[in-house]
């Protein structure tokens, strides 16, 4: 009978999904493999359906399976939003907010944790930096609450929340002419030795969009999939990069570097947070986007792209990079 399913087969089968492994997924539910198999084929049993394709090792869910691992999921996320409303009702908000971002508005979540937490000082925060197309997954699957991403024009409602539109800069050597001059065009920048995300992620697409509509192709010479390691490679002042003028907010402008505004016009994509609609901890989810709102982070972080006193002026030689984390906060 489906009523005598136990919430502790459920896990076993929510981790079996994730781990997509019989043994690590034992390890992560703190059991014996067999303990695991057991409660699985118990659940199978019970629901008069086969759940898992099982071989020498685990090979997927059938249909039925799959349907049963959506709502084994959705069961134990609607179980810990009912355990987190009845903590807050004992002693205020209480939980942790996971947080899925695509990697170039990472440098941009610190804005919104410091109003987060300013709310609710008890709260915790979880960040992963993750592709747009899986922290919508992940949004479906319960394992987020809130996604920092690209906005599509139609993705409206309340549920989502725009913060801020993403604005680019040419981060390069002092000693470089377009540095000295103040201002770089696009169709420029290949002209340099670029370091650059990898094509597989949004905004490099969008960077190579923008060169393609200014008649040109990016020369990249190091191509990486976080920010940290751009940032390594321009620090040895060998390459330039575009950025995004949110990036300044963590890292400001290196030593030796010039920060020059790219002119004409540009791409200049919404970036904000997206709720993964009813279920799973759908109360921290909505409270935290209404801290995040009330706090006038958005005004902050959607400040004009021309606003960056932490850099340095161009025309100046002699001026030394200094770092000034109100000028940094811009995209994602």
């Amino acid at each position: 009978m489906v009523s005598d399913v136990a919430l502790r087969q459920l896990e076993y089968l929510v981790a079996l999904a994730r781990e997509k492994h019989f043994g690590r997924a034992a390890q992560a539910c703190f059991a014996s493999q067999s303990t695991l198999s057991v409660g699985l084929r118990n659940l199978e049993r019970q629901l008069g359906v086969t759940i898992a394709r099982r071989g020498h090792r685990f090979q997927g869910f059938t249909a039925e399976g799959e349907c049963v691992v959506g709502w084994a999921a959705r069961i134990l996320a609607e179980r810990d939003a009912l355990r987190i409303d009845l903590l807050r009702m004992k002693s205020g908000l209480s939980a942790t907010v996971r947080i899925g971002a695509i990697p170039t508005a990472v440098p941009a979540v610190s804005a919104l944790t410091t109003a987060w937490t300013a709310a609710h000082p008890e709260v915790r925060t979880r960040i992963e930096a993750l592709p747009s197309r899986e922290i919508d997954r992940r949004l479906a699957d319960f394992d987020l609450d809130v996604g920092l991403t690209y906005l599509d024009a139609d993705r409206t409602g309340d549920d989502v929340l725009p913060l801020y539109r993403e604005s680019y800069l040419l981060l390069t050597g002092a000693d470089e002419a377009v540095a000295r001059r103040g201002r770089v065009s696009w169709s420029e920048i290949p002209e340099l030795r670029l370091c650059a995300l990898t094509r597989g992620m949004q905004n490099r697409r969008i960077v190579d969009g923008a060169l393609s509509a200014a008649g040109a192709a990016a020369r990249v010479e190091v191509e990486t999939d976080t920010i940290g390691a751009l940032y390594a490679h321009l620090a040895t002042g060998q390459w330039s990069a575009v950025i995004a003028h949110t990036w300044m907010r963590a890292f400001g402008v290196l030593a030796g570097m010039r920060a020059v505004p790219i002119t004409g016009s540009g791409p200049r994509p919404l970036v904000g947070l997206v709720l993964g609609g009813s279920g799973p901890a759908s109360y921290v989810a909505r409270a935290y986007l209404e801290a995040v709102e009330r706090a006038g982070v958005a005004a902050e972080l959607d400040a004009g792209e021309a606003d960056h006193e932490g850099m340095p002026d161009p025309a100046d030689t002699n001026a030394q990079p200094t770092v000034d984390s109100s000028d940094a906060e811009k995209t994602a």
